[in-house]
């Protein structure tokens, strides 16, 4: 049979297409082109976690932002130019627009608007694997929403409507939108609270044991330590919240049970509305009696971080715990240059000088990729684990029992748990 030549097969690329950004901020003279420079290397990166091309950045210096555009007239000409020439799919701000300011921009720009918040919620949304996580991002998606409705209605023409009317369709249609999201909320908070009362329930079912909780800024390495110490397969990327859902696994050091969680990862400007409505998810924090503050030493600004978490803590009434300093990726760490006579930038033995001979916390420097004084970490957590469970427990002794058996009987019915969850 002879193939005819004029027949032509055409693909179609079936990939979803990349869309691509232009990441803009406005800083004032109390924070410093570095500075500035670090928090749009942070926003860039939650862009790639959103498989979200950064083509160009754009800073200006101002006390404030803009009331009406965030940033001036001119820069905002400067920054439409630039997208109508390389066709870029959005512009992405590193703080929250309000709802004027969101609408503004747009139809300035003509091209979809990302503030940071609604940037995490969509992160969040994309990675909740739970029906807590996901009902959780949906509540605060929905009152992110709630303010921003008129942004929805922009297109249409605003017709003022018959005789004896005040309102045109639109602002009507806006009024319902309204009443439904606000229904849909309601709705959600009930569904959430069934959800908080069952993992409250669970919580307190799980008997005389200690509880441990790993905290820390996103993408410091969590869910690895978590996979190495309870020895399980979480899902861990180097993307930006990798976890989004908290996940409890009991774990037995030289015979002495605890539970371990692993929770979601905190960041400078958090959104208010994410920290509510993942109320129920960092109870586990809250409720937890020692801390595993897992820091990434590699990064430049590493004790910045620190002090975001310590912040997260405080907001939500967890500071009042035993804590473990986990600092993490020393692999990573890069030294000072040597012949670099201006850096302040300590060497990583001087940092772990510093902060080993701290008393009010322990501290120990590891690196989870490379399983470098890991057994030095288990033996931290088991002696803590030990103290903490005798100050709280101090009538109670350790059943002799399978302990291997038992805790990987827990797990398998944990892992069921969060299925249903």
């Amino acid at each position: 049979m002879r193939k005819n030549p004029k027949l032509r097969i055409k693909l179609h690329e079936t990939a979803p297409k990349q869309e691509t950004a232009v990441l803009v901020a406005v800083s004032n003279n109390k924070q410093s082109a570095a500075k500035t420079r670090e928090y749009l290397d942070e926003l860039e990166f939650l862009a790639m976690t959103m498989n979200v091309q950064t083509l160009g950045r754009f800073t200006q210096l101002l006390d404030r932002p803009d009331k009406r555009t965030y940033v001036g007239k001119g820069k905002l000409e400067e920054i439409r130019a630039f997208v109508q020439h390389k066709g870029c799919d959005m512009v992405i701000f590193d703080d929250d627009l309000s709802p004027s300011q969101l609408r503004n921009v747009e139809s300035e720009l003509g091209v979809k608007i990302y503030d940071r918040s609604l940037l995490i919620l969509d992160i969040f949304s994309a990675r909740a694997k739970t029906s807590q996580a996901y009902t959780q991002v949906e509540v605060a998606r929905l009152k992110y929403m709630l303010p921003r409705l008129t942004r929805l209605w922009s297109h249409l023409e605003r017709q003022r409507g018959g005789t004896g009317t005040r309102s045109g369709s639109g602002e009507q249609e806006i009024e319902t939108d309204r009443r439904t999201l606000k229904t849909q909320i309601t709705i959600l908070k009930e569904k959430l609270a069934k959800i908080d009362l069952q993992g409250h329930t669970q919580r307190k079912s799980r008997g005389e044991v200690v509880r441990v909780a790993l905290v820390g800024y996103t993408n410091v390495g969590k869910s690895t330590i978590m996979n190495m110490i309870a020895k399980v397969d979480l899902f861990a990327e180097n993307k930006l919240f990798a976890t989004v859902d908290s996940t409890v696994r009991k774990v037995v050091l030289d015979r002495v049970p605890f539970l371990l969680s692993d929770t979601v990862g905190f960041i400078r400007k958090l959104p208010t509305l994410l920290i509510e409505s993942f109320k129920s998810t960092l109870d586990e924090v809250r409720e937890a009696d020692i801390l595993l503050h897992v820091v990434d030493v590699s990064h430049p600004n590493f004790e910045e971080h620190i002090n975001v978490v310590n912040t997260t803590l405080a907001e939500i009434k967890a500071v009042d715990k035993k804590i473990i300093l986990v600092f993490n990726k020393i692999d990573q760490y890069e030294n000072p240059d040597a012949d670099n006579l201006v850096t302040t930038k300590p060497t990583l033995q001087q940092l772990m000088e510093t902060h080993l001979n701290k008393q009010e916390y322990k501290a120990i420097f590891i690196s989870a990729l490379e399983k470098e004084n890991i057994e030095e970490l288990r033996k931290i957590i088991s002696q803590t684990v030990n103290d903490q469970h005798h100050l709280l427990y101090p009538n109670y002794l350790f059943p002799e029992v399978d302990y291997e058996a038992m805790t990987k009987e827990f797990n398998e019915q944990q892992s069921k748990l969060d299925e249903l969850i």
